[in-house]
């Protein structure tokens, strides 16, 4: 028999190759990557961008560990791999070519790397199409199957592109030490403009799929998806945050488009939970909390903002007690908003919390007239029934001596 109902045996030929070995030994190869940053960075006086794309490694090693079947933990893996390769090739081109390093050895293998973080950009759909056990539909592995292949022909153009740039006589690297001398004729900028389009018509039908999978859905498996859903939203809004808001003077707008930024690795981080199973029952919880404070924050920021503009450019006063004054009024708004808009997330995504509050709010407004004992047990039974549910419930009463 199967051990894992969800993975299908013709999903499991596929990897037979993957054990928790074969993850240790991925698992390591990236960590010695990811440890090759450090004097590299150092070096360069900057940050590696491959910090952002940590928590796909993280989980997707645990996922090829627990559950080497899966792909989608190799996945993971993989694309986080080719990205750290990308910055630390970039990262030592820069260093020969721009800061004049010229002792480094085989700076033109850095240039070459420094494409490798298209994978993360091709890869990322992957997960997200085969969650949460890596197995599909015979209809869904043809598109899957087409995507791959249009990747296969995107790549080879592009290794193809990077090679002539780098046995060139002169090479040339932009600040991510990426190639700047490879040069592509118009079938080239064709193959690039349909694989472009083909590749956001994947992105938008692997969405759509897990949506209507969602609708669909019941138990376990619709709760596996919640966190999918839910990361992928976390991700793109804290993107947007911090396309929108991540270069402004202002300092906290730029904290909070900052911290959006770094939001991308809740993606990872629910694919993960999903897939391992992993305190399923605390989904919606967790969706009340995240979207009452991502809606929490918006407001504060609007009111942050609009106080600002209307005591800087309305008002005759000063930056700095704009910002003062926003500050405050921000700071004394968040508690009274926060539990306002906490109750009103809950009614709609934590349902079991806001009935058991109205239960023990409409118990306790009816224990003020109640003066019969047998009243009482019988409405404490009701609301503890309709609070928690449980198998059996009862009273003691202590006997008067």
């Amino acid at each position: 028999m199967n051990a894992n109902p969800g993975v299908q045996p013709e999903a499991v030929g596929r990897f037979r190759l993957a054990s928790p070995r074969t993850a240790l030994v991925v698992g390591a190869v990236a960590l010695l990557v990811v440890a090759a940053a450090v004097p590299l960075d150092i070096g360069s006086h900057g940050i590696s961008q491959g910090v952002v794309v940590l928590p796909f490694g993280v989980v997707g090693f645990v996922v090829a560990r627990r559950q080497s079947r899966n792909p989608i933990g190799w996945i993971l893996l993989g694309l986080t791999l080719a990205f750290w390769l990308s910055t630390d090739g970039g990262t030592y081109a820069v260093l020969y070519y721009h800061q004049g390093h010229r002792g480094l050895p085989l700076p033109r293998v850095g240039a070459f790397l420094a494409a490798w973080w298209v994978w993360l950009l091709l890869l990322l759909p992957l997960p997200i199409a085969l969650f949460p056990d890596g197995c599909m539909s015979r209809r869904w592995r043809r598109v899957v199957w087409v995507y791959l292949a249009v990747v296969a022909v995107f790549v080879a153009l592009s290794t193809w592109q990077d090679v002539t740039g780098v046995v060139a006589r002169h090479v040339q690297v932009d600040s991510q030490g990426q190639l700047l001398s490879t040069e592509g004729g118009s079938g080239s900028s064709a193959v690039k403009g349909v694989g472009a389009f083909l590749f956001v018509a994947f992105c938008v039908a692997c969405v759509v799929r897990q949506i209507v999978s969602y609708r669909r859905s019941a138990g376990e498996y619709r709760k596996q998806l919640k966190w999918l859903l839910s990361g992928g939203a976390i991700s793109i809004i804290g993107l947007l945050l911090a396309i929108a808001i991540g270069n402004s003077n202002v300092f906290v707008l730029h904290v909070i488009g900052s911290a959006g930024f770094f939001s991308v690795g809740a993606l990872p981080l629910g694919l993960g939970v999903g897939i391992l199973k992993y305190r399923l029952y605390e989904i919606d919880r967790l969706i009340s909390r995240t979207v009452s404070y991502l809606i929490l924050t918006g407001l504060l920021v609007g009111v942050f903002a609009g106080i600002v503009v209307l005591t800087t450019r309305v008002l005759p006063f000063s930056s700095p007690v704009g910002v003062a004054a926003s500050t405050l009024a921000a700071a004394a708004l968040f508690n009274p908003l926060r539990l306002r808009v906490q109750r009103l997330v809950d009614r709609r995504f934590n349902r079991a919390r806001y009935d058991a509050e109205a239960i023990v709010a409409t118990f306790t407004f009816r224990l003020r007239e109640a003066v019969d004992l047998d009243t009482v047990r019988s409405e404490l039974l009701q609301a503890v029934n309709g609070a928690v549910q449980p198998a059996h419930a009862s009273v003691w009463i202590r006997p008067s001596r």
